[in-house]
């Protein structure tokens, strides 16, 4: 029987006062969906013998921008949806405004994909205005938070992160939607600061993951340091009266994970250093790897969050845990993976998510043989998913 992950153990033993519990609307139609795309054998046998068992909460679940399959990411609508879906940690990316405020949103230059300023009063902030589709030339725009004030931010209207490359307008740049998400969930999402996150998953009875994200502009910006803006993220959840224990920091920037373990050791405890393949990466070959996992742990890091395809390869037809994965959990590194559910249909190999595995991906059952992969022979701590009912109905059918 598999241990039961260092991270959930950590989160159960918190003595933080109890949070509101998020009312669980329940798995919906997907994890039976991908459970009968399976092929015939043991891991399949055990998923259908969980079919039709009460949801329940689970750490192992990490809704990644909430459940952004289908609702505007970083939204409170997709916020409420992930933990309704039973994710117990909800994730809020960092960034910040003109004013330095702290926000939810993915990039710091998104705003032209994420939200409507293109077609508001707002488009002449943009740093690189519309410019339409003109023969093999793509329509492009880029517009940051930084040009904004949260005033400004606020007024936005969220929507799902697309873009139409062939729009000769910037109303029609608004669509682009991939056919497997849906703009049914749209109407009116509500845009969030960070401190508003914490708010509301405190109110959702989830523990936090926030993600200090790399500032598109030149630090400092207005005497704004990055180590200022790495410990506003950090003074925000001790302003909310958030127990350390409940919140894991993460950046892809190792001196903001570095500079938590030294300035703010009991979040620095529970940093996350996120992770992703070089090109030259291979997963088998330790020339290729940019991480020496030992110097990590020596500075302290405990929380490895590398990308799926660096944590498995393909062998004997399926799924394996990688030379990569074996020895980051040989030098006693935590392993957290990103993303599920971002890859639509797995029928043409999966795309970038899937590239250390293309050979064996050919059906949507194969999201449950990586995520069986994962969690059984890397032994993840836990998994973050765009559509968190996925790792929530396999984590409470095995026991995670």
């Amino acid at each position: 029987m598999r241990r039961t992950p260092l991270l959930a153990t950590l989160l159960l033993a918190t003595t933080a006062p109890a949070f509101a519990e998020a009312p669980l609307s329940g798995y919906g139609p997907r994890p039976a969906y991908l459970i009968g795309k399976l092929p015939e054998g043991e891991l399949k046998t055990k998923l259908q013998s969980c079919l039709g068992q009460p949801i329940a909460k689970s750490d192992f679940s990490i809704a990644h921008r909430g459940a952004p399959m289908m609702f505007p990411e970083h939204t409170a609508e997709s916020y409420r949806a992930g933990a309704a879906m039973g994710a117990g940690i909800g994730e809020c990316d960092v960034t910040f405004t003109k004013d330095k405020e702290l926000v939810c949103r993915h990039a710091q230059n998104d705003l032209h994909t994420t939200t409507n300023i293109l077609v508001s009063d707002l488009a002449a902030t943009c740093t690189t205005p519309f410019s339409p589709a003109e023969g093999d030339t793509k329509a492009a725009a880029e517009c940051r938070t930084s040009e904004l004030s949260l005033n400004e931010f606020k007024s936005l209207t969220p929507k799902m992160d697309s873009a139409d490359s062939a729009a000769t307008t910037a109303e029609a740049y608004q669509g682009g939607i991939a056919g497997w998400r849906t703009a049914l969930y749209v109407q009116e999402p509500t845009s969030l600061t960070h401190a508003e996150s914490i708010a509301l998953f405190k109110e959702l009875g989830v523990k936090m993951t926030p993600e200090l994200k790399s500032p598109s502009v030149e630090m400092p910006f207005d005497g704004f340091t990055q180590e200022d803006y790495a410990q506003k993220m950090i003074d925000e959840y001790k302003a909310a009266g958030v127990d350390p224990s409940q919140v894991f920091p993460q950046s892809f920037n190792l001196n903001d994970v570095l500079y938590w373990i030294e300035n703010e050791p009991e979040f620095g405890a529970q940093a996350v250093y996120l992770v992703e393949p070089t090109d030259s990466f291979d997963p088998q070959v330790a020339e290729t790897w940019a991480e020496d996992f030992a110097d990590l742990k020596a500075k302290g890091v405990q929380y490895l969050a590398p990308s799926m395809n660096m944590l498995v390869t393909a062998k004997d037809g399926t799924y394996a845990a990688s030379d990569y994965a074996l020895a980051a959990k040989e030098a006693g590194l935590n392993l957290i993976t990103w993303s599920l559910e971002r890859s639509g249909p797995l029928a043409s190999g999966g795309g970038w998510y899937y590239k250390s595995a293309t050979e064996v991906t050919d059906n949507d059952g194969d999201i449950y043989e990586l995520v069986d992969t994962l969690a059984q022979d890397v032994e993840v701590e836990g998994i973050f998913s765009d559509w968190p009912a996925t790792v929530t109905f396999y984590a409470n059918c095995m026991g995670l």
